[in-house]
């Protein structure tokens, strides 16, 4: 096995973590899940999840990665056994599929975001901006070398490794992120009924409320965390012993749900103050948003702003995914840094060219009837995140349960009821709603 990198600090592992959490969800998902969830009822529960059950297994699968020192095939094997090993063997395979159809649509962030350097793109209607984009994404070109220039960027930091690269990353990206965001909706909240986007968001419609949308709820919970993608577990292998955990996975967690709300607070208002639909899914991100822009005074510099954002959370995530990857290779094949960061980005960008033609050229090839951006995605997010996800809660909770408590005392001793707490929370109480959420999104329930 390779010599293992430590974090340099608990502040780059906190900031390099929420960056992997954060991702494209925060700015991208959140906003259409609130927009086709009643708004603010779909805020309740998705605050409740994270910090309670997400908060929960992201303590045991950071336990995991630090107990054994290595990523989610070692750690399940080591700890729960051959079978489990299979379920980590699981785990990787699902981020490593992610990452094909997700550095596809930071690709997608990259055109935008150069478009908007050149002042190009941005239109005062929201059906040709929708036009422009639908044109772009069938193209058989530049999808492809927009999804060829992110993974390109991605795999030029995990080659650096996790203190010169990672860790150096997130401590400039994620703080310049955050005060991007909050440009933005200083900006977007000083608009003509604006406000009605920020009660749309908080003031609750109880009304609206459906199992549809706790559930929705619970599952964007655990993407919106990267719980499950055995990404956080490798992390936390590189986590120095000196850490206390329970704190800092808080820390993760709260930057997570914030980056969601202000995610929210970006698009919402703007949204509301010009008259279009909260519920126009992906399209607010690249045909609502331009038009937004194009009715604003300096409207190419906070289109600019935006999609930088958009970049740098697409990023931050994907430096993550590949990384665990490299590691997975590092770990139980030996590989070089070099030569793993070389390969897993050659397959990648092969799959990620599949996944980007999708749309276009190779649009009539399907997979169990869905396109290679739809097969992968339904593949990773009803399948692989949810197995990776219950297994986390049963290894942690029982099969290596003596092992998890260490962890989470390592630094300090904690209160017994926070232990069992997790104990039951983990054990118990996960495997069922994950379940529940794996059934629904398979549609069985």
């Amino acid at each position: 096995m390779a010599e293992r990198s430590l974090w340099g600090s608990r502040i780059g592992f906190i900031l390099a973590s929420a960056g992997s959490a954060v991702g494209l969800g925060a700015i991208w998902k959140f906003p259409y899940m609130a927009g086709t969830n009643g708004g603010s009822i779909c805020m309740l529960p998705y605050i409740f999840f994270p910090i309670t059950i997400g908060l929960t297994l992201l303590i045991g699968e950071m336990c995991m990665g630090r107990a054994v020192r290595a990523g989610a095939a070692t750690a399940f094997r080591k700890l729960g056994g051959p079978f489990w090993g299979g379920i980590g063997f699981l785990s990787v395979l699902t981020g490593f599929l992610v990452l094909a159809f997700y550095s596809v649509v930071g690709g997608w962030c990259v055109y935008y975001m150069v478009q908007a350097f050149l002042g190009n793109g941005i239109i005062n209607d929201p059906s040709m901006m929708r036009g422009a984009f639908e044109s772009f994404a069938s193209a058989d070109v530049a999808p492809v070398l927009s999804h060829l220039a992110f993974l390109g960027a991605t795999a030029f930091v995990v080659y650096f490794g996790v203190e010169k690269g990672i860790e150096r990353v997130a401590k400039i990206l994620m703080p310049l992120l955050f005060v991007m965001m909050l440009v933005l909706i200083v900006r977007g909240l000083m608009l003509p009924n604006a406000w009605e986007g920020v009660k749309f968001l908080f003031k609750p419609d109880w009304s609206a409320f459906t199992g549809e949308s706790l559930l929705n709820a619970m599952g964007f919970a655990f993407f919106s965390l990267s719980v499950g993608s055995g990404s956080q577990m490798n992390y936390g292998s590189y986590l120095s012993d000196k850490v206390h955990l329970p704190t800092s996975v808080s820390w993760i967690v709260f930057l997570a749900i914030m980056s969601a709300i202000l995610g929210g607070l970006m698009i919402m208002p703007a949204v509301f103050a010009f008259g279009l639909s909260p519920d126009a899914g992906p399209g607010l991100t690249f045909a609502t948003m331009p038009a937004v822009f194009a009715q604003l005074p300096f409207g190419h510099f906070f289109a600019i702003t935006f999609y930088v954002c958009l970049f740098v959370a697409a990023l931050t995530s994907s430096i993550s995914i590949l990384e665990m990857s490299v590691q997975y290779l590092r770990d139980e094949w030996n590989f070089s840094r070099p030569a793993a960061t070389t390969l897993t980005s050659l397959i990648l960008a092969v799959l990620g060219t599949l996944c980007a033609l999708s749309f276009g050229p190779l649009s009539h090839i399907k997979l169990f009837g869905k396109s290679f951006f739809d097969f992968f995605d339904y593949l990773t997010s009803n399948i692989g995140m949810p197995i990776g996800v219950f297994g986390i809660a049963i290894v942690t909770a029982w099969m290596a349960w003596s092992t998890t408590k260490a962890q989470i005392s390592l630094v300090r001793p904690v209160a017994p009821w926070f232990l069992t707490t997790y104990r039951v929370v983990a054990g118990i109480f996960a495997p069922i709603l994950i379940t529940i959420v794996t059934l629904k999104g398979i549609g069985l329930f």
